[in-house]
């Protein structure tokens, strides 16, 4: 490594394995048993990784010149999320999120409400950009419509969760979305195209399988007052009209016009502003504090409040926060070799690119089962198989796409990760009743691996050699 000294040792597996074994019980003490939130966990497990390769005999002034690295990795990522804040505070005082909240409740039908329940959510994830948002808000809704309704809530659950990791995954506005093309080190929009690959499918199995379990269920009782009162709500505080879907339609053919990710989105943050002010009468000082503290609104009802009080720069310092602890980590273990050590033991077992992602799918999965967080089940695989995609002549966003497909898609499977313990405290219902109908995220990291055995959608950069099997001859270190 560039930032080793002569004299250090290289790692063996075990070694290297000692920050990785704390970390998982670092995370698993500290989230499971504690309560707290991950940052500290992984800053303690940092410590151990430094104490671990100045032992073998790496520089302090090597090991910061390498968290320096990391963090400057996620740089662009940590940008796109300040405007993102500033994105989803405008395009909710606008009345932007809102209206199309207002019209996605429209399409709501008791006869195939499974159906619908994931294409509500979908919709609500897009606007919102997060999949806690949309299940914390409308999830909420149609549980409760749901069960009026008497329909299976683990179904509900189900169609809601994977609704929600939809529009998480494929909305520019997701953290998450950000965080993995910029940890992989792939273009925002690009990453977002190249997903569509693997979600779409999934997207279209999932609705057939909600609308298939749906003709089961009787729509003689409808009860829909809550969503009613939603929508009733949304008219009476906003000014709701066809015409604010322009904004993110112009958002969209900028994203397909391929324009950069962050000046599309500040001219997102700018209309937003602009519709706040003219469509909605918002202050243009109001308009400024929605950019910085996120939207406010008190309606009465605690579900509506919930959606609204959102967006900001500052809600978004929390995650900010913790993929610079997290890179830094990384940052360490690369840097000191313990992440090579790592890859060259798991390298073995590949022979393939069919191999290597379906290595790279495993490693998220496992990450988001013993780190307890999906943001490490996205950092984590990318920063160690980086290296072995470029080596391969693989695109980097073969690498993001994969880390989103098992990293963000499996999160909420898991009870004890963070998103799994959201969705259990929010929705009522334990991810073991509801994962076997989340048949999104079941599928996501199905397709992902399917793909890398068949090739399908696959892309290598034009410079890439045909033959790459004497990459699966490398000898651990």
């Amino acid at each position: 490594m560039s930032a080793a000294t002569k004299e250090a040792k290289k790692p063996t597996l075990m070694i290297a394995m000692i920050p990785i074994l704390f970390m998982v019980a670092a995370l698993v003490v500290g989230i499971g048993f504690l309560e707290a939130d991950p940052h500290i966990p992984l800053f303690l497990s940092a410590v151990v990784a430094v104490i671990v390769a100045l032992r073998l005999g790496h520089t302090w002034q090597g090991l910061e010149k390498g968290m320096i690295k990391g963090i400057t990795l996620s740089l662009q990522a940590v940008m796109i999320l300040v405007i993102i804040g500033m994105i989803i505070g405008t395009w909710l005082a606008g009345g932007i999120v809102p209206t199309m909240i207002y019209y996605g409740l429209e399409i709501l039908s008791p006869t195939y409400f499974l159906f619908a329940a994931c294409l509500i959510s979908c919709i609500v994830a897009i606007a919102s950009g997060n999949a806690w948002t949309a299940a914390g808000t409308i999830g909420i809704a149609l549980m409760g419509v749901g069960e009026g309704l008497g329909v299976n809530l683990a179904m509900v659950a189900g169609a809601v969760v994977s609704g929600v990791y939809f529009g998480d995954k494929i909305s520019p506005l997701s953290e998450t979305t950000n965080l993995a093309p910029g940890v992989a080190g792939s273009e925002l929009f690009e990453h977002i195209k190249h997903m569509m690959f693997t979600t779409i499918p999934a997207l279209i199995i999932s609705l057939i399988l909600y609308f298939i379990l749906g003709l089961s269920f009787s729509s003689s009782s409808s009860n829909i007052e809550q969503v009613a009162a939603i929508q009733n709500s949304l008219s009476d505080i906003f000014t709701l009209s066809p015409w604010l879907l322009i904004v993110p339609a112009i958002v969209i053919a900028m994203m397909v016009k391929r324009v950069p990710a962050m000046p599309a989105l500040a001219i997102g943050a700018i209309l937003g502003a602009i519709s706040a002010v003219l469509v909605q009468g918002v202050p243009v000082s109001d308009a400024i504090m929605a950019m910085h503290y996120g939207f406010e609104a008190d309606t009465g009802m605690e579900v509506l409040d919930s959606l609204l009080n959102n967006g900001g720069v500052d809600a978004m310092l929390w995650t900010i926060s913790l993929i610079l602890i997290a890179m830094s980590f990384g940052g360490i273990l690369e840097t000191a070799g313990f992440f090579q050590a790592i890859v060259d033991a798991l390298m073995k077992f590949v022979k393939s690119t069919g191999s290597l992602i379906s290595t790279t799918v495993t490693t998220s999965i496992a990450t988001n089962i013993i780190g307890c967080d999906q943001y490490l089940g996205i950092i984590i695989p990318a920063r160690m198989y980086a290296e072995e995609f470029k080596k391969r002549g693989l695109k980097m966003k073969n690498l993001s796409r994969t880390v989103e497909d098992a990293g963000t898609m499996t999160s909420p499977l898991i009870p004890w990760n963070t998103c799994g313990a959201f969705m259990f405290a929010t929705l009522g219902v334990s991810a073991f009743a509801y994962a076997p109908f989340a048949f999104l995220c079941l599928l996501s990291p199905i397709f992902a691996i399917i793909y890398g055995f068949t090739g399908f959608t696959i892309e290598y950069e034009e410079t890439a050699t045909d033959n790459v099997e004497s990459l699966d001859e490398r000898k651990t270190i």
